[in-house]
């Protein structure tokens, strides 16, 4: 339990809503539907637990983010506003925004998010890389709708490309926190760069053609084609939508092969299971993966595809959507998933964290539908 407590406090994404979604209409079953303001309140639950969470608390009173609650939250969140005629961030989304401001104005003087001194080494290095480029995802996000990219942004961006690694393997790409817990903190250093390349790519006022960060990301670029055809097909996923926002990563030919990969694994619900996509990833306590549909593989394939540029109207994309209209949870709002390193309680806080990440791509997936 100490482990897992220290392991899923990383890792957290802040988009907004208009960096995502398509404006298509849908061609899901007119009989299907979801709410999207029980989604909201299952989202925000979540997130004011975690901020008040003791285990999540860092110094400078800021707190740390996580791939599982946090990061749905924050790509999510921001997509609900129309459906609940909201005319600014909620609350929660402030808060964190503030929070990642306030960590990267004071980057040199905040610990990292495990220091080796607690930890040991290399967690010092890791968290470094790992913080810098959550903080510039987060920012660029918030900015992108805007057109332009604040002071702060930049400077996170900044950070980032002083933490990339220009030498070695793995040059290219960055420290990454490593708790052997898939699908975000076991062998990923690899998704990690390709959150790097949504930074870059989706930084407005042409950022990605700015002559001072051409060697970076040249290095990025190459560290993301020489290591691709090593990857899981759910890290590949995520290149597939980095590709979308940062040129030169993809070929359209690897782009479909991709795509085409993913729809192999639709089950005949019309969606998907997250064991098809992480290999010969094991549980850590022996028992089975889950093989049935879930809501995190689901919503991930449905985004990403929609993302590529897959229509509406494409019978395979139109399952995986209906699907998910289907499987909204009545009782709280969220959608389903499923632990891949040991067998959980879904009604407990920690048992919750899949289905906090699979809440936060059913909306995208959704969202981007309407």
């Amino acid at each position: 339990m100490r482990q897992l407590v220290f392991a899923s406090c990383i890792l957290g994404v802040c988009f907004a809503a208009s960096l995502f979604t398509a404006q298509e209409p849908s061609a899901t079953p007119a009989s299907a539907s979801w709410s999207g303001k029980a989604a909201a309140t299952y989202l925000d639950a979540r997130l004011e637990w975690w901020m008040g969470w003791p285990v999540a608390k860092r110094d400078h009173e800021t707190f740390c983010v996580s791939c599982h609650t946090v990061l749905p939250y924050a790509l999510a969140r921001p997509a609900l506003r129309a459906a609940l005629a909201e005319q600014a961030p909620s609350s929660e989304e402030r808060k964190l925004l503030d929070n990642v401001t306030k960590r990267v104005r004071l980057w040199k003087e905040v610990e990292p998010f495990y220091p080796d001194a607690k930890r040991g080494a290399p967690k010092t290095a890791e968290s470094r890389g790992t913080e810098s480029v959550l903080n510039a995802l987060i920012l660029v996000g918030h900015d992108a709708p805007a057109g332009r990219l604040s002071p702060d942004a930049r400077l996170a961006l900044d950070n980032m490309w002083a933490e990339q690694l220009k030498t070695g393997d793995a040059r290219g790409a960055w420290m990454w926190l490593e708790f052997g817990n898939s699908p975000w903190e076991g062998n990923s250093q690899y998704y990690g760069a390709t959150l790097a390349a949504l930074a870059a790519g989706a930084a407005p006022g042409h950022y990605q053609s700015a002559p001072e960060i051409q060697q970076n990301m040249k290095l990025l670029r190459e560290y993301l084609s020489r290591n691709r055809d090593a990857q899981t097909l759910l890290d590949r996923l995520m290149l597939l939508w980095a590709s979308t926002k940062m040129s030169g990563l993809l070929a359209t030919a690897q782009q479909q092969s991709i795509i085409e990969e993913a729809l192999s694994k639709q089950r005949d619900d019309g969606g998907f299971s997250l064991s098809s996509f992480v290999g010969t990833w094991k549980r850590k306590d022996g028992t089975p993966l889950e093989t049935r549909s879930d809501g995190y593989a689901t919503g991930v394939v449905a985004f990403v595809l929609q993302q590529a540029g897959m229509k509406r109207d494409d019978p395979r994309l139109s399952r995986t959507l209906a699907w998910l209209m289907l499987n909204q949870e009545k009782a709280d709002g969220r959608w389903l998933a499923y632990s891949l390193n040991k067998q959980r309680d879904l009604s407990t806080d920690i048992g919750r964290f899949m289905s906090d990440a699979a809440t936060g791509y059913a909306v995208l997936a959704l969202k981007g539908a309407n």
